[in-house]
């Protein structure tokens, strides 16, 4: 088994080590990168004929991945560095990039969602597997004692995040008359 593929095995498993590895390891920054995409196109396939099986949807999906765990890394290390820090909280923009990429692993079996009566399962179970994998890579690139404080970053983040989504879609979505 490859390199790449271990890194994604051990951050899908939700492994310590493997994401402490992974936030100091510069080189693997890319390695993170391929996992968003991976993640995105494995969603796109899963996703079937329910979002529209053309390429331009799973080119337009996967760059919107990138861009939003670019967005989603940059929040959580403002909110883990400035409003919830630990004592021992140093890290960097390029930790939570790595550990929140690789948090995307388990996003590999959406693909799964292809089955069409398992496609609400495969996403809610994936969903709720990539969450607790971004907690774990959350703890571990900043630096924290406990879970408890990554899960409140993780929290605030995605609250913040649907906020933001919610009041875009209020002002750009116009009622049908």
């Amino acid at each position: 088994m490859g390199l790449f593929a271990y890194r994604l095995l051990g951050a899908a498993m939700l492994d310590a080590g493997m994401y402490e590895g992974i936030e100091n390891d510069r080189r693997t920054t890319n390695q993170a990168l391929a996992a968003v995409l991976l993640a995105s196109l494995a969603a796109g396939i899963g996703a079937g004929d329910w979002l529209g099986s053309r390429a331009s949807t799973m080119v337009l999906g996967a760059a919107l991945a990138v861009i939003t765990w670019a967005a989603w890394a940059m929040l959580i290390f403002q909110i883990g560095t400035r409003i919830l820090p630990g004592p021992d909280t140093r890290a960097d923009w390029g930790q939570l990039l790595r550990t929140t990429g690789f948090a995307a692993a388990p996003g590999l079996l959406l693909v799964f969602g292809l089955v069409p009566q398992a496609r609400g399962l495969v996403f809610g179970v994936t969903g709720v597997w990539m969450f607790v994998a971004m907690v774990c890579g959350v703890r571990h690139a900043l630096d924290y004692r406990s879970t408890g404080r990554a899960l409140a970053v993780c929290a605030l983040a995605t609250l913040l995040v649907l906020a933001v989504a919610t009041g875009l879609s209020m002002f750009l979505v116009r009622p049908v008359s």
